[in-house]
């Protein structure tokens, strides 16, 4: 066939950055949770690996708020993209999206980014496994093979509390009747009066996957759920002496509060380290509002931002969302991140502020 015929694509792609969309649908999954879709008001391609995420740029009571959130949806439906939001008692965040967003409202996501995702594990046989809302990266990378005809054989393991706390659970049903290569396997742990299961009950344990997944140890497994969930299934695998590089999860959110520790611990350090010799300063830039300030070694550029009153967007503080993104113009800094930044981004001068220290002297744009 002759590309005579056929017009090259000329509407602009998503690339990891801060991005204005708009929310045009929100859909009710089940009595706590919704789904957001947007679009931008200019047609945007939103191309992304399944499984990554993008952090929500909001102010909430006149407090600027960061907050990350995996992307439901599959790139195969290419113009949006969704975020499926569980209501969490007491989140501050959460609820302020469920009580307020809603279709026509505009905001700023940061993204896409993660290592979690299908494109960089690829393999014929995987294992998705997911608790509660973690559902959702598992739920992308599915949609994409299910959408593009992948021959990937696919084994789709989701437990919930209830029945009724289960989510995309007629598309799971519609998806596992369309294709052989999609084996879906739902776990309630207790079903609530006036509803019926059949399926397993309680919670994932060795034989149930012997059941489900008799070769799981051939599979690559994708993994994302409640922290104590992750932690089992972390520990089921090892115990049967499981390849661990096979093993992915995902992992961002709030700081966790071992995190929090470090980072109270390491700033008690620094009130009670002894003054710096001023030769061993080191000065970092900000080339776009002009300002300079020298810090002491192993303080980072975020840190040294917020000295002089620049406030760098940061969400993670880990490495992770990706929203502390900076072009570094010239120096060098040692980054120790977790998947927030692209390989393309680093080749271009891009740091992650949070995570990234001057080795030397610096100068940043902004």
């Amino acid at each position: 066939m002759s590309n005579t015929f056929l017009n090259p694509v000329n509407t602009r792609t998503w690339a990891n950055g801060r991005h204005l969309v708009r929310c045009v649908k929100v859909i009710q999954e089940t009595w706590d949770v919704r789904t957001f879709c947007f679009m931008a008001d200019q047609p945007i391609m939103f191309f992304f690996k399944p499984g990554q995420f993008v952090t929500l740029e909001l102010e909430i009571d006149g407090q600027p708020i960061m907050r990350s959130y995996t992307i439901s949806s599959s790139p195969s439906v290419p113009y949006s993209f969704s975020l499926t939001i569980k209501r969490v008692p007491g989140g501050k965040v959460s609820n302020w999206l469920h009580d307020n967003l809603k279709e026509g409202d505009e905001l700023a996501v940061h993204g896409p980014v993660g290592l979690f995702n299908a494109m960089d594990f690829s393999n014929d046989k995987v294992l998705y496994l997911s608790g509660g809302v973690g559902i959702t990266p598992v739920m992308s990378m599915a949609r994409w093979f299910f959408d593009t005809n992948g021959n990937v054989d696919m084994v789709f393991v989701h437990s919930a509390r209830a029945p009724r706390d289960i989510i995309y659970h007629r598309e799971l049903r519609h998806m596992a009747s369309r294709i052989n290569n999609f084996k879906l396997h739902l776990i309630c742990e207790k079903y609530d009066i006036g509803e019926t299961w059949s399926g397993y009950r309680g919670y994932l344990n060795q034989k149930m996957l012997e059941l489900i997944a008799p070769d799981f140890m051939e599979r690559e497994v994708f993994c994302c759920g409640p922290t104590p969930y992750m932690h089992a299934v972390k520990r089921l695998l090892e115990a049967n002496g499981f390849d661990m590089r096979r093993y992915h999860e995902e992992s961002f959110g709030a700081t966790p509060p071992e995190a929090r520790a470090d980072a109270l611990e390491h700033a008690e350090q620094a009130a009670e380290a002894p003054e710096v010799d001023a030769a061993d300063l080191l000065q970092v830039e900000f080339t776009t509002t002009g300002k300079s300030i020298r810090v002491a070694p192993g303080e980072t550029v975020h840190a040294a931002a917020a000295k002089l009153g620049l406030h760098i967007p940061k969400a993670c503080g880990m490495g992770i969302c990706g929203t502390c993104k900076v072009l570094k113009t010239a120096g060098e800094v040692e980054m120790e991140h977790n998947g927030g930044i692209t390989d393309e981004d680093v080749a271009e001068g891009y740091i992650l502020s949070c995570c990234s220290v001057p080795k030397g002297d610096v100068s940043i744009e902004y």
